[in-house]
Order: structure tokens, then sequence, then C-alpha cells
């Protein structure tokens, strides 16, 4: 009987060496795909990036020009305000 007790005990240890080489290979090869999308991405995001910048511009003119258009308002209201009755 000691002898199917060792035998069981050494195919249990193949069994988890093979499992975690597995395991091992499996999160390797998903760190390599995820570091292969990466630089498949970064073209296609350098290609992107000035249009987003000329979008940016616009948006922060247009969002200066109502700003300046808001405080002239206030700057009229504020003197019409002021004047004495």
């Amino acid at each position: 009987m000691p002898k199917d007790h060792s035998k069981e005990h050494l195919n249990m240890k193949r069994v988890l060496a093979l499992l975690f080489a597995v395991a091992l290979s499996v999160s390797m090869s998903s760190f390599a795909f995820a570091q292969g999308d990466k630089s498949a991405c970064k073209p296609m995001d350098k290609m992107d990036k000035p249009m987003d910048k000329k979008e940016d511009a616009k948006a922060k003119r247009h969002h200066k020009y109502h700003k300046k258009e808001k405080k002239e308002e206030m700057k009229k209201d504020e003197m019409k305000n002021d004047q004495p009755k």
C-alpha cells in the first residue's frame, strides 16, 4: 500500500506542475497580446490627435467668446444699477 500512495503522490505532483505550466503560458500569452494591442492602436491615436487639438482649440475659442459676451452684459447691467435715479 505505501507504493500506491507514493505513486499517487508523484502523479499529483506531475499534474500540478503541468497545470502550473499551462496557467503560466496562458498568462504570458495574454500579456503579450495586450502589449501587441497597445502598439497597434498607437498609430491611430497619433492620427486622431491633430483633429482633437483643432476641435479643442475651436471649443476653447467658442467658450471664450461666450464668456466675453456674458462679461460685457454683466458690466452693462452693473452700470445701469450704479447710475443714480
